[in-house]
C-alpha cells in the first residue's frame, strides 16, 4: 500500500502541514462517519424491520437486534486495540473497511432476525475496532495545539453519519411507501462510506508515534517531517516520544502491567470515561428516537421526519464542541455538560407525568431530546474521546484504548437491550427517570477522577498521571 506524501508547494509549511494532518483526518474518520451510519440507521429502520409483515420483532428481539452491533462493538473495540498495538494503525483501518463493507452487504440481506442479529454482530466488530483505532491514531499524528481538534473532528463525523442515516431513512420511508423491505435499503447505505475509507486508507500514513515504538525511526521522521511546520522541534518531539517509551519496556499489553500505578489509575479512568458516556442515556435517543416519538402520540412518518431535528442539533452540536475544544478545558466542558443532560433528562421524565394527555407533549419531548442532544454532543462526547485517546502510555495506548472502549461498548450494549423493555414495562416516565439516576452517579465520578489534559503533550500528561498515581498508591 502506497503512502501519499505529495506537497503543496505555493503553501507556507505551517499552512501545508495543518492542510496535511486535516486531510488525513478526514480520510480516517470516514471510520467514524460509519460508526454513526451503522448505529443511527436502526432508529428509522427497527419498526419497518419489527412489523409482522417482515421479521416480525418482539421487544426483546429488537433489543437484541440494535444491541447486537453495539455487543459485538466491545469485543471489536478489545481486540483491535492490541492488534493496533502490534501491527499498527493504518494496517487495522484498512482491514475494518472490509467488514464494514461485507457486514453491512449481509445485514441489508438477511432473511429472518437471528441472521440479522449475527450480521450486525460482525458488523460491529469494524464499528467498535474503528471507535478505539480513529481516535488513538488522531491523537498520535496531531500537534498538541490540533489534537483536541482532530480527535473531536471524528465525533463530528459520528454525528454526521446519525443525521445522514437519520435523512435517508425519512426520505425512503416517505417516498417508499408500498415498498416491501425498506428497511434493506436503508441498510445497504452504508456500504458507500465503506467503499470511500477502503479506498481512502492508501492515502494516508502510519502513525509516527507506532513506527518509533517498532523501531522504524527513519519511516517515523519522514512522516513527522511532512506534518510539521517546525523542523527544529522534531528531534525534540521523537526524543519525547523515546524518552517515554524507555519508561515503560513492555511494548505490548501484559495483564502484568496492571501493577503500574501509571496503567491502573489511565484503566480506571478510561473505563469509567466510557460507561459514563452511555449511562447518560445518548443512544436511547439515537437508536430509539422514533420509537420514542411513537410513544408520545406521532405518526410513523411524522416520527421519521422529526428525528431529522435530533440529527441536525447532534451535527451542529458537535461542530460547536470542536470549536471549544482547547478553549475550554476538558473538565469544564464535561461536567457542565453532564449537568445540562441531567436537566433535560428530569425535565422529560417531568413532562411524561405531568402533561403527557396535552397536544403540545409530543413537541415538548422534541425540544428537549434536542437540548439532551446539543449539550451532549457539544460538551460531553468530544470529551469522553479526546481523553480516552490521550490518558494511556505510549506502549499500550492502542490496547488500554481498546480495554476503555470495549466497556464504553458493553454500557451501549446493556442501555439499547434493555430500553425497548422497560420502556414497555415501565412506561416512558419511569424509564427516563433512571437515566437521570445514572447522569447524577456519572456526573459524581467525572468530578472526581477525570484530569485535566488540555494544552498538555501526552508525554506529559502521563507524567502528571504517573505522579498522582503513586502518592496514592
Amino acid at each position: 500500500m502506497k503512502r501519499n506524501f505529495s506537497s503543496f508547494s505555493k503553501q507556507s509549511p505551517a499552512t501545508h502541514a495543518k492542510r496535511k494532518m486535516r486531510i488525513i483526518a478526514c480520510i480516517a474518520t470516514l471510520g467514524g462517519l460509519l460508526f454513526g451510519i451503522d448505529t443511527g440507521v436502526i432508529n428509522g429502520a427497527l419498526p419497518y424491520m419489527a412489523a409482522r409483515s417482515e421479521l416480525n420483532l418482539s421487544p426483546l428481539q429488537q433489543g437484541l437486534t440494535t444491541s447486537s452491533l453495539t455487543l459485538g462493538a466491545a469485543l471489536g473495540a478489545l481486540i483491535a486495540g492490541q492488534l493496533a498495538d502490534r501491527y499498527g494503525r493504518r494496517k487495522l483501518l484498512f482491514y475494518l473497511s472490509f467488514i464494514f463493507l461485507g457486514g453491512t452487504f449481509c445485514c441489508s440481506i438477511a432473511s429472518n432476525a437471528l441472521k440479522l442479529i449475527v450480521f450486525r454482530f460482525i458488523l460491529g466488530l469494524a464499528v467498535g475496532g474503528a471507535s478505539g483505532i480513529v481516535p488513538t491514531y488522531l491523537s498520535e499524528i496531531a500537534t498538541e495545539k490540533l489534537r483536541g481538534q482532530l480527535v473531536t473532528q471524528n465525533d463530528l463525523m459520528i454525528t454526521s453519519g446519525q443525521l445522514l442515516a437519520f435523512i435517508v431513512n425519512a426520505i425512503m420511508g416517505n417516498l417508499l411507501v408500498n415498498t416491501s423491505g425498506i428497511w434493506r435499503w436503508m441498510i445497504a447505505f452504508g456500504m458507500i462510506p465503506a467503499v470511500l475509507l477502503l479506498v481512502g486508507v492508501f492515502f494516508i500514513p502510519e502513525s509516527p508515534r507506532w513506527l518509533i515504538q517498532n523501531q522504524q525511526l527513519p519511516m517515523a521522521t519522514k512522516i513527522l517531517c511532512s506534518l510539521r511546520a517546525n523542523q527544529a522541534q522534531i528531534k525534540t518531539e521523537i526524543s519525547a516520544i523515546q524518552k517515554s517509551l524507555a519508561q515503560q519496556k513492555q511494548q505490548h499489553f501484559d495483564w502484568q502491567l496492571l501493577k503500574s500505578p501509571l496503567v491502573r489509575k489511565a484503566l480506571l479512568i478510561g473505563i469509567g470515561l466510557g460507561i459514563v458516556q452511555q449511562i447518560i442515556g445518548i443512544n436511547i435517543i439515537m437508536y430509539y428516537g422514533t420509537t420514542i416519538l411513537l410513544k408520545t402520540g406521532l405518526d410513523h412518518h411524522a416520527a421519521l421526519i422529526a428525528n431529522i431535528g435530533n440529527g441536525i442539533i447532534s451535527v451542529i452540536a458537535a461542530d460547536m464542541g470542536l470549536q471549544l475544544m482547547g478553549r475550554w478545558s476538558r473538565r469544564k466542558m464535561l461536567l457542565n455538560g453532564i449537568g445540562i443532560t441531567t436537566c433535560s433528562l428530569a425535565a422529560i421524565t417531568w413532562c411524561s407525568i405531568q402533561l403527557s394527555n396535552l397536544k403540545i407533549f409530543p413537541f415538548l419531548i422534541i425540544g428537549l431530546s434536542m437540548i439532551f442532544l446539543f449539550f451532549f454532543q457539544s460538551l460531553v462526547s468530544p470529551t469522553t474521546w479526546v481523553v480516552m485517546s490521550e490518558i494511556f502510555p505510549q506502549p499500550i495506548r492502542g490496547a488500554g484504548m481498546g480495554i476503555a472502549t470495549f466497556c464504553l461498548w458493553l454500557g451501549n450494549f446493556s442501555v439499547g437491550l434493555v430500553f425497548p423493555v422497560l420502556l414497555s414495562s415501565l412506561g416512558l416516565a419511569k424509564t427516563f427517570l433512571i437515566f437521570v439516576l445514572t447522569n447524577i452517579l456519572a456526573f459524581i465520578f467525572c468530578d472526581r477522577v477525570v484530569p485535566e489534559t488540555n494544552g498538555k503533550s501526552l508525554e506529559k500528561v502521563q507524567f502528571e498521571l504517573r505522579r498522582q498515581a503513586k502518592k496514592k498508591a
